[in-house]
């Protein structure tokens, strides 16, 4: 489970027992993405019965077609718009109607319709806006959960209104786009026309929160050079003149994406850390690891902090007998709560230490060195492990808890307002694709992203996070259809009817560069998330799609592609431009 607070909480309510006569622990998972969040607490339940009523340990396992009809997916999403644009480019106002396919139960759908209201802008200023969502109970299993929680569906609604309005106005898509960006803060003269420079005051989201440090614009700039993408628009337009049945496209598209819970209390974690009388360190935190490295990069945390290779840092498994009340692993939120807990314990026994050698040498703490496992001291070096050895001897406590809660957010939902986010995550990617006019079928040939991850904790973790992110993202506009019944059971249950993106799916050519800016605000290590943000970099090769489409008519019908852009649905959409 992505959530060890809640199944204890689901399973000792079962068996009406308090939480403390419940402990739930785990090791690792085999992928999560949100999908293990809330939908394992039925399982654990029902092992839990099993187990009171036999006296015997219990195990579950769906088999895969269960699985998929069981289990929830991400929330369908069918959006309405209408939007007025000014002669040159400049959104006026714009309205949103959100519909979602929730299934039978309520499930997560709350939180996640809300996110996708909060994401419904993107990297546009939106002067006057409506977003108006509704949550639709159907006869589909409970959709749950799913990587970007919403912000994918409302993300893409702007862009297909960038990309619309851009058709209409007959103008660069990414010219428009830029021209409606947020107004990153920057200095200005005064009215007067003198020099006396003055803090701009920064636009504000639908829901009345500053973007204080919006990037976009510049990352688009460096990516379009970086990419070469007029030059390569320009060549793919001079092929698509010459090639009859095979079609070229390509699209840059941005994101901004916050980065928070939107439920505010579960902004918190806790961790737990130990240093044995040899130097060697014990770590427990809240979060649970899945794949996406998070114990890595919360050892090298607990291992800066201390100036120790992250070899001598062990995470055990999460345990709620550990660290108590834990919140989900979600939310792009799981580097940025458990590494400022751990982080925040391994300052208490670093100051401990440091006070004790300082008071041993007759020097101030703040002068104590912890670097390349070695503590200096007045001139004098230790070895880690022997001033951890000379501590205990002198009885000081070599154990401490951390706990850490997001500064400045606020998030009222019934008037719609607040700052639910501490900041955002930014990215852009450019995508060149093609399509065989005669089958619909397509393949992304070339890939460049530029994404934003802060001071990265761990670059080559955070690169396998965006180049998975993106696959998944782009999977999910393309191949991923999921077609259910009037009776309202999936039909596609199965890898023969339900296509994820294989490895031949892939961009033949993949560039990834990090934005590696340190971030504004004070997270661990000046970074920021790289969960969720980079799969909605995928948006870029369903726009692409639609570019390849549009060449082949005369451009006076716009595409109007809607996702998943299956084989099928993009040869329909060739077919609607050739029969105008």
């Amino acid at each position: 489970t992505q959530h060890p607070t809640e199944v204890q909480h689901k399973v000792a309510h079962a068996l009406h027992l308090p939480m403390h006569g419940v402990r739930v622990e785990v090791r690792r998972m085999g992928g999560g993405f949100g999908g293990k969040e809330s939908q394992g607490n039925a399982l654990a339940i029902a092992c839990a019965l099993a187990a009171r009523a036999t006296g015997r340990a219990c195990k579950m396992r769906y088999d895969r077609d269960d699985d998929m009809m069981i289990t929830g997916k991400r929330h369908d999403l069918r959006i309405e718009y209408r939007a007025g644009f000014a002669a040159d480019g400049k959104i006026l106002g714009i309205e949103f109607v959100h519909l979602f396919r929730c299934g039978w139960s309520q499930d997560l759908s709350l939180p996640v319709a809300d996110r996708a209201m909060l994401h419904a802008d993107n990297c546009y200023y939106l002067p006057a806006a409506r977003i108006e969502s509704h949550r639709l109970r159907t006869n589909t299993q409970s959709a749950t959960a799913y990587r970007g929680f919403g912000g994918p569906q409302g993300l893409i609604g702007i862009e297909r209104v960038m990309d619309h309005a851009a058709f209409a106005l007959g103008m660069e898509p990414i010219a428009l786009r830029r021209l409606n960006f947020y107004e990153p803060q920057s200095k200005s003269q005064d009215a007067s026309g003198g020099d006396i420079s003055r803090q701009v005051k920064p636009q504000e989201t639908p829901y009345a929160m500053p973007v204080e440090d919006f990037i976009a614009d510049e990352m688009v700039a460096q990516l379009e050079r970086s990419a070469d993408y007029a030059g390569r628009k320009a060549e793919i337009a001079r092929w698509n003149k010459a090639s009859p049945i095979l079609k070229r496209g390509i699209s840059l598209t941005p994101v901004k994406f916050g980065i928070s819970f939107t439920l505010t209390w579960l902004n918190q974690a806790g961790a737990l850390v130990h240093v044995y009388q040899d130097g060697s360190i014990q770590l427990n935190h809240g979060g649970t690891e899945m794949g996406q490295g998070l114990f890595q990069k919360v050892a090298q945390v607990v291992a800066g902090v201390f100036g120790v290779d992250t070899r001598v840092v062990k995470i055990t498994a999460t345990d709620t007998g550990k660290v108590p009340n834990t919140s989900a692993t979600a939310a792009s939120s799981g580097s940025d709560l458990n590494g400022m807990a751990a982080r925040a314990a391994a300052q208490t026994i670093r100051g401990r230490l440091a006070d004790f050698i300082a008071d041993k040498h007759g020097v101030e703490p703040a002068s104590v060195r912890f670097a390349a496992g070695m503590v200096w001291a007045a001139g004098e070096a230790y070895g880690f492990g022997q001033v951890v050895a000379l501590a205990y001897q002198a009885r000081v406590s070599l154990s401490s808890t951390g706990y850490y809660a997001t500064p400045k957010i606020t998030w009222d939902r019934v008037k719609g307002k607040g700052r639910p986010f501490l900041y955002f995550a930014y990215g852009a990617a450019v995508t060149e694709v093609v399509i065989d006019t005669l089958t619909g079928e397509n393949r992304i040939l070339r890939t460049d992203i530029l994404h934003d991850t802060g001071s990265s904790l761990n670059p080559a973790i955070d690169i396998g996070q965006i180049e998975g992110a993106y696959v998944q993202g782009a999977g999910w506009l393309t191949t991923e259809e999921l077609v259910w019944t009037d009776k309202g059971y999936l039909a596609t249950h199965a890898p023969s009817t339900y296509k994820i993106p294989a490895c031949s799916d892939r961009p033949r050519i993949f560039n990834v560069a990090l934005w590696d800016i340190p971030n504004a605000e004070d997270t661990v290590g000046k970074s920021k998330a790289v969960g969720e943000p980079p799969l909605m970099l995928g948006i870029s090769a369903f726009y692409a799609l639609s570019d390849a489409v549009a060449a082949c008519g005369d451009g006076s019908r716009y595409v109007a592609l809607d996702a998943p852009a299956t084989a099928e649905r993009v040869l329909a959409a060739v077919q609607r431009q050739r029969d105008v």
